[in-house]
């Protein structure tokens, strides 16, 4: 016999001992045993492994020390205790008994009976396990996910052991014994009535402590102890930000202003820059139109730079306010960010919060400069730089350009491209005609340097004239003769030969010089007329009217004026004239 037995049989004879025969089956009898019930019963001795407890029965039943835990130390001969009675007779014929187990029976049926799914009841956080953390719910063991533990995600859940918390019961499950509860979901609906609350508390125009939650592109969230609001990038600064990261960071204290409260929504608008004096207030008693500034580059647009000249206060530099002088397709040609300039206020807009600068207004508008340095009439040289269709550029100073018109090329011909006449590069003297300061354009005349020949033309050419010329245009109906002093004169075809000539290039070529005599002068139309054929031996003055009228009544209306269609006739006569001024 073992000597648990040994011992559990003395105790019981020991027991026995006391009573007669006749007691002992009554008292056997007067307890009603069943298994998984919970009996109550007395410690009858303690050992060093565990005690022996009477629960009325014929032999003690004996609990283990482990099952008292923290509660060994304490226990005496003499307390009494609830156990769950597992079985009437173990192996050792004695009842087998569970402290532990009667102690969660007691606890289930103390939980479920005052708790039920939704309640709240606090919990020791006990030790991890795979997906969460056991919880003790006074003796009941309880799951607690890891996603329930808060309303963040965890870290590190090592961090709760051994605290405790409110708990929401989640799940009971009776059958399986086992109850499922969050943390969250208490943290949430405490953070739901905070903000509810503050939100109630809050008010428009309010200061208020908060902390930087999260940063985006287009602003940051700001936890205001339970609400988030969000503070717009543009309500950041009175200056320009590009990010928000250049002013806040993630889990700064800050300041801010309540700009609206959506209750609806439960949305928050907050300021930064509300909370300073707006510095648009006072721009038009600060920056009057022509107030000279300072300030620095901070931004490049294809259509001007924006300087700022004080913090929350930018002003505008158009393309067209950089240079007098020079076409400005690219700011950044002229200014680049982070540079500090000066420039002169032009124009401002308080309203709109703009401000418009020029930077050339620094210096006297140069044009302005050249004409009273230049007024009309004066006489400039300067060389040729660009050439269009319609004229020519000439520099007169600062980069400063004049434009030769075609018209004003020439008192003598007609001008029907400049190319004619001048050429890139070539040193001129031209006489100011006109200077718009506020068009930015100059005028300049060519043939205006020089006298006009026609204002005297009977000085050098008379009726009956022989001449000498070189031929400058063949065209269907004649050729034009440069004379002297640069003067065209136009020898119609039937003034080339007594004889009938067909086409005009059969007697003359360009460029080949001739003799002829002056048969018309036109000082109004500035044309001259002149003849070959007058040259022949014998040609009176009767003859040289009798050329002229022929003339006459051989050009069509129109012809003598000299313009490009009647210059050039057919096609063909215009490309053989083109060919011949090529070669």
């Amino acid at each position: 016999m073992s000597e648990q037995k040994q011992n559990a049989a003395k105790s019981y004879v020991d027991i026995t001992c006391d009573f007669s025969m006749e007691e002992l089956l009554n008292a056997e009898t007067k307890n009603d045993f069943a298994p998984d019930t919970i009996v109550h019963g007395r410690i009858v001795e303690k050992r060093q492994d565990g005690a022996l407890l009477d629960i009325g029965y014929k032999a003690e039943g004996f609990i283990p020390a482990v099952e008292f835990g923290a509660a060994w130390e304490d226990a005496k001969v003499g307390d009494e205790l609830d156990v769950l009675l597992e079985e009437i007779e173990n192996e050792q014929n004695m009842p087998g008994i569970s402290l532990q187990k009667a102690k969660f029976i007691k606890a289930w049926d103390s939980i479920t009976s005052e708790y039920g799914e939704g309640s709240t009841i606090k919990g020791l956080m006990k030790h991890r396990v795979k997906g969460g953390i056991i919880i003790d719910l006074n003796g009941v063991e309880a799951f607690l996910p890891g996603s329930q533990i808060d309303i963040g995600p965890v870290k590190n859940m090592d961090e709760y052991i051994g605290k405790e918390f409110d708990l929401k019961i989640l799940k009971i499950n009776k059958d399986r014994k086992n109850i499922v509860v969050s943390r969250r979901e208490l943290l949430a609906e405490s953070r739901e009535d905070m903000r509810a609350q503050l939100l109630k508390d809050m008010a428009v125009g309010q200061i208020r402590k908060g902390t930087v939650k999260n940063i985006t592109d287009f602003g940051a969230f700001i936890d205001l102890g339970g609400v988030d609001g969000l503070l717009h990038i543009t309500d950041m600064s009175w200056s320009r930000i590009l990010n928000p990261r250049e002013l806040l960071d993630v889990g700064q204290e800050i300041e801010v202003m309540v700009l609206d409260i959506d209750n609806d929504k439960k949305r928050v608008s907050l300021g930064l820059k509300q909370k300073s004096r707006n510095p648009w207030e006072e721009v038009d008693a600060k920056y009057p139109v022509g107030t000279h500034v300072s300030g620095r580059i901070v931004n490049i647009m294809p259509y001007g730079a924006f300087v700022e000249i004080e913090e929350g206060v930018e002003g505008l530099i158009h393309v067209s306010e950089m240079s007098w002088t020079k076409r400005v397709t690219k700011p950044g040609d002229v200014v680049q960010v982070g540079e500090e300039v000066e420039a002169v206020v032009l124009d401002v807009d308080k309203e709109g919060k703009k401000i418009s600068l020029g930077l050339r207004q620094k210096i006297r508008n140069p044009w302005e400069v050249l004409a009273e340095k230049y007024p009309a009439g004066s006489k400039i040289t300067g060389k040729v730089r660009n050439m269009t269709s319609y004229g020519a550029f000439v520099e007169i100073e600062n980069d400063i350009d004049g434009m030769i018109h075609v018209s004003d090329m020439s008192w003598t011909r007609k001008i029907n491209n400049p190319n004619e006449v001048l050429k890139v590069g070539d040193e001129v003297e031209a006489i100011i005609l006109d200077i718009d300061p506020q068009q930015q354009r100059i005028s300049l005349g060519l043939k205006q340097a020089e006298n006009d020949p026609w204002s005297n033309i009977e000085e050098f050419y008379k009726i009956g004239d022989v001449v000498k010329g070189k031929v400058t245009k063949i065209i269907n109906f004649g050729a034009f003769i440069e004379l002297s002093q640069k003067i065209d004169g136009l020898v119609h075809i039937s003034q080339i030969s007594k004889d009938r000539v067909e086409k005009v290039r059969d007697k003359l070529a360009l460029g080949q010089e001739i003799e002829a005599r002056v048969i018309k002068i036109d000082k109004d139309v500035r044309r001259i007329g002149l003849s070959i054929k007058a040259l022949e031996e014998g040609f009176n003055e009767e003859d040289l009217k009798a050329a002229e009228e022929e003339v006459a009544a051989a050009l069509k209306p129109g012809e003598a004026l000299g313009s490009m269609g009647s210059l050039f006739g057919s096609s063909l006569d215009a490309l053989e004239v083109m060919k011949d001024s090529a070669e």
